[in-house]
């Protein structure tokens, strides 16, 4: 038996030893890596593009909270992160609810966004019916592409909660709902800034209510 260990297992025993310290090493840079971006009670560290229409935000439950469901929103309303980001995947959980007979129920999450007169501009990873897992670029170019429902369309809790993963890193642009992946842009402008601000829309014309929670960021 001592044999066999001496020229047989301590190789596989010391590979196996150095595999697992690989992994915990990038776990723990993974840990690292990933911060909160909503403290659970406050918007610390958020605010309303434009300051007239924080009324419409608030923290209720531990949630992160545009519009009520009842009443009327009557323009389009932006909370932005304080602070910008470039290469991350963006987590979060989100539920959108509101009466489609009423108007248009739909918000997005706006990424390497900036802030200019009191209005965002970037890319948006839309959130409502018609609207799913579309890439758009707000107040500047419209509709980047078109998210795929074959597979999103079967999993997917219009009214409830889901998943938002948004990932960026260069000039590509991945988006995935409830794990499954509905669009990918690559950005061929090099104009276009690659860094800004995270935003979540409470879009106008309905009596649209945007919820969000468990919010973080990995950055890459």
């Amino acid at each position: 038996m001592k044999r066999y260990f001496q020229t047989h297992g301590s190789k596989p025993v010391v590979n196996t030893l150095i595999l697992i310290l690989m992994l915990s090493s990038l776990s723990c840079t993974a840990q690292k890596n990933t911060t909160s971006l909503f403290n659970g009670t406050s918007l610390e560290g958020w605010k309303a593009v434009n300051p007239e229409n924080q009324k419409y935000w608030s923290v209720v439950d531990g949630v992160i909270t545009g519009g009520d469901g009842v009443h009327n929103i009557p323009t389009n309303t932006y909370l932005q992160t304080i602070k910008a980001y470039e290469n991350f995947e963006f987590r979060c959980l989100f539920r959108l609810t509101g009466d489609h007979s009423l108007g248009l129920i739909n918000s997005g999450i706006q990424y390497r966004s900036i802030i200019k007169d009191h209005k965002i501009i970037g890319y948006q990873a839309d959130i409502g019916k018609g609207y799913w897992g579309d890439i758009y670029d707000e107040h500047r170019r419209g509709k980047l592409v078109g998210g795929d429902l074959s597979t999103l369309k079967h999993i997917l809790n219009e009214d409830g909660w889901n998943s938002y993963i948004v990932r960026c890193k260069g000039n590509k642009h991945e988006l995935y709902i409830n794990g499954v992946k509905t669009s990918e842009y690559i950005e061929t402008d090099k104009n276009i800034p690659s860094k800004g601000v995270f935003g979540m829309q409470l879009h106008s014309g309905g009596n649209a209510k945007i919820e969000f929670k468990n919010i973080t960021i990995t950055e890459l």
